[in-house]
């Protein structure tokens, strides 16, 4: 599944208060734990994030302590259970890297998971536990998992995607260029390198993009094949219309390039750039005008994003209702838009 179908499956989850154990399986990178983590925010919870793979065996059953008599003499020893496993409330349990963890530490959280329990400490009730963890071909020093703990999961394999990428992406103000370089090679977006450490990911391109903010290289998190290609992309930029007068309503005499290259940078530079619900129209207009009806779609997804990461969604939904070119299209391609 996408990201963003894993989002949605997340939330109904945690709608349906279904106590069910889950297991995210995905390759580095892809943002697993992000992804469990807004779940968990969106439905008003607690989040806390355990590292199994950092631990040992006691780190998570606790310590003993011995119990004295009250007479003095030798008692029993009570297991003092670690600070971070929640005491109350609500929330997600996530146990990330749980196939990376030794066997003996996965046997300990096998209670934990099953039981709910390790030794003294019971889990509270209203508490989900989640894990994730990384496949074989992933290159990831991994365990393999005991067939008892295995079965008593549901079992969730996410993959990187695109449009799940961009929308986090917009929302949390990744620039245009990295967005467009990625628009035009889908490819890039995750590629392992099993002979570099560096490679493109979705967090690294998130890490690349604030390297490039402060006028550093994004090598040393991408690495120098996918740098290459993005410094070379970087050309078409030469060769964009200009956007500003488009967005301005001035962009009838202006052409659109045939250049796939081209097409990708403007048309998300168009919705990365709208700071008005008149501008955002205007670009609209130049869009459908000058590409076919897939670009439109992709276009107005993007415009949509970027819209409502600014706080424009209302503006923006108003003045496309009103609209005629924009009625006209959303009728002929049957578009669901949730702003219209």
């Amino acid at each position: 599944m996408t990201p963003r179908e894993l989002s949605a499956y997340l939330a109904s989850i945690l709608a349906h208060d279904l106590r069910l154990s889950l297991m995210i399986w995905g390759a580095p990178g892809i943002g697993k734990s992000s992804i469990v983590a807004q779940a968990a925010a969106e439905a008003g919870l607690d989040f806390i994030d355990v590292r199994l793979s950092q631990l040992a065996p006691t780190d998570l059953r606790g310590l003993p302590v011995p119990q004295h008599a009250p007479d003095g003499s030798a008692g029993t020893a009570r297991w003092y259970p670690p600070e971070f496993l929640p005491r109350g409330g609500r929330g997600v349990l996530f146990l990330d890297e749980l196939n990376m963890a030794s066997p003996s530490m996965q046997g300990v959280a096998q209670q934990l998971i099953l039981d709910r329990r390790v030794g003294s400490y019971a889990l509270p009730e209203g508490w989900f536990v989640w894990a994730a963890g990384n496949r074989k071909e992933d290159r990831a020093s991994v365990f393999d998992m005991p067939a008892p703990l295995a079965n008593r999961f549901v079992h969730l394999e996410v993959a990187a995607d695109l449009e799940s990428f961009k929308a986090h992406a917009i929302a949390h103000g990744v620039s245009e260029r990295v967005l467009a370089f990625l628009a035009f090679r889908p490819d890039l977006l995750h590629r392992m390198d099993p002979t570099r450490p560096a490679w493109p990911s979705p967090r690294s391109w998130f890490m690349a993009d604030a390297l490039m903010k402060a006028n550093l290289g994004p090598e040393g998190v991408i690495g120098p094949a996918a740098t290459a290609e993005f410094n070379a992309y970087q050309a078409v930029y030469s060769g964009l219309p200009d956007l500003e007068a488009i967005l301005d309503g001035r962009g009838a005499g202006i052409p659109c390039s045939d250049e796939l290259s081209v097409r990708y940078a403007t048309a998300i530079g168009l919705a990365l750039r709208a700071r008005t619900a008149e501008g955002a129209v205007h670009a609209f207009r130049w869009v459908e005008a000058g590409m076919n009806t897939e670009w439109c779609r992709t276009f107005m997804q993007d415009l949509v994003r970027s819209m409502t990461s600014k706080g424009l969604q209302g503006p923006l939904a108003q003045a496309l209702r009103a609209d005629a070119a924009f009625q006209a299209f959303a009728k002929d391609t049957r578009e669901v838009m949730a702003i219209a």
